[in-house]
């Protein structure tokens, strides 16, 4: 059996009718950039995610970028955030021309150690931009906690974990703005690139709505540097239904995630759920000191698996100028060693499921008889 890392096809093939229908609905519209399907879904999203503002954007990577233009951050400011993730985080930082400085993460959760962050900070400090990696939420309470006593400001970057909460307040709700991306792959997928800046800030709202529109509240009167970010019509139609069955889908990948959990626990470490937190699973991913020979047995069972992330961002060629050295952040370090994700998306089947339980557990069975 050939197994999809996910599979986008079965997604569109289960709500086929409803999707047909919105798209449709667009295309007979005329109305492609902007417009009732926009505002709706950003009114969606706004109940959904519990915040006062919701704004659509072209990525999540120029959710990251406005958010930050947003509070005025640029030349000769501080970022600080994780090295543990996908380079858009400290992409957008560099971007604008302030300097992402790096908080090493925590073992279990793969998320910002909040132990680490107050010896990071300077008076150059502008923002703290925790990453709420494959699904669960950085300790939110403990980083807004030391944000506040330095009255520095908290940007959310909630690509991977839209619906994840701690107790019932959900994901971009707990800084003053957070990210979302709606790249296909996503728990909430567009058909192209999308993305979203939530806030309970009625000024950074404001902010955000005049940079995606090329620095302009009033057609060609341009009054500060802004550049082209908006969500298309088509892509927030596609949105909008599947909003309507995200939280089912959620429930979904924790199923699966579930029973990983329970049938890998003795061979690998399994991903960790803190108490009172909600995880939505974008990636279910382990750890192994054998990640590579494990990858290419699942390779040869006809199973996919992805490294997200295989070199820490301190250590990418792009940022060698920052001066960081191997051994700066000694978790991120380890985790690029040995994460692995494995296949989970809301229609895999039992049968996918059990294959892939069923090849991790006689790899790892099968190495324990050679080594006896």
């Amino acid at each position: 059996m050939k197994l999809p890392f996910f599979d986008l096809k079965r997604q569109y093939r289960n709500h086929k009718q409803e999707i047909d229908e919105a798209v449709s609905r667009v295309v007979e519209s005329g109305m492609y950039i902007g417009g009732d399907e926009v505002e709706r879904f950003e009114r969606e999203m706004e109940a959904y995610a519990q915040v006062g503002y919701a704004i659509g954007v072209s990525s999540g990577t120029d959710a990251l970028l406005a958010a930050l233009m947003a509070l005025g951050i640029g030349e000769g400011d501080e970022v600080v955030t994780s090295p543990f993730t996908f380079i858009a985080t400290a992409e957008v930082v560099s971007f604008i021309g302030a300097k992402p400085v790096f908080v090493d993460v925590e073992q279990d959760t793969f998320n910002m150690n909040p132990d680490l962050i107050e010896d990071k900070l300077t008076n150059r400090t502008k923002c703290i931009m925790p990453v709420h990696l494959f699904g669960q939420m950085a300790d939110m309470r403990r980083i807004v906690g030391i944000a506040d006593r330095y009255d520095i400001p908290v940007v959310e970057d909630a690509a991977q974990a839209i619906g994840a909460a701690i107790g019932k307040q959900r994901a971009c709700s707990f800084g003053i703005s957070g990210c979302l991306s709606f790249f296909p792959s996503k728990n909430l997928g567009a058909f192209g690139d999308g993305g979203m800046v939530l806030t309970n800030s009625e000024e950074v709202a404001s902010n955000i709505r005049v940079i995606k529109e090329h620095g302009s509240s009033v057609r060609y009167h341009h009054a500060q540097i802004g550049f082209n970010g908006r969500l298309d019509a088509l892509q927030a139609a596609v949105l909008r239904v599947k909003l309507a069955h995200l939280d089912e889908l959620a429930r979904l990948r924790g199923e699966h995630a579930a029973v990983y959990n329970e049938e890998l626990r003795p061979y690998v470490t399994v991903p960790v759920l803190r108490d009172g937190y909600s995880h939505v699973y974008n990636q279910y991913s382990i750890l192994t000191d054998r990640r590579d020979e494990l990858a290419d047995c699942l390779k040869a069972r006809g199973i996919p698996t992805a490294i997200y992330y295989p070199i820490a961002l301190h250590m990418q060629e792009v940022f060698a100028h920052l001066g960081y050295r191997k051994g700066d952040f000694p978790v991120a370090e380890s985790l690029c060693d040995s994460v692995i994700s494995l296949p989970i998306f809301p229609e895999m089947t039992a049968e996918e499921r059990g294959s892939v339980i069923e090849g991790v557990c006689s790899f790892f069975e099968a190495s324990s008889a050679v080594s006896s």
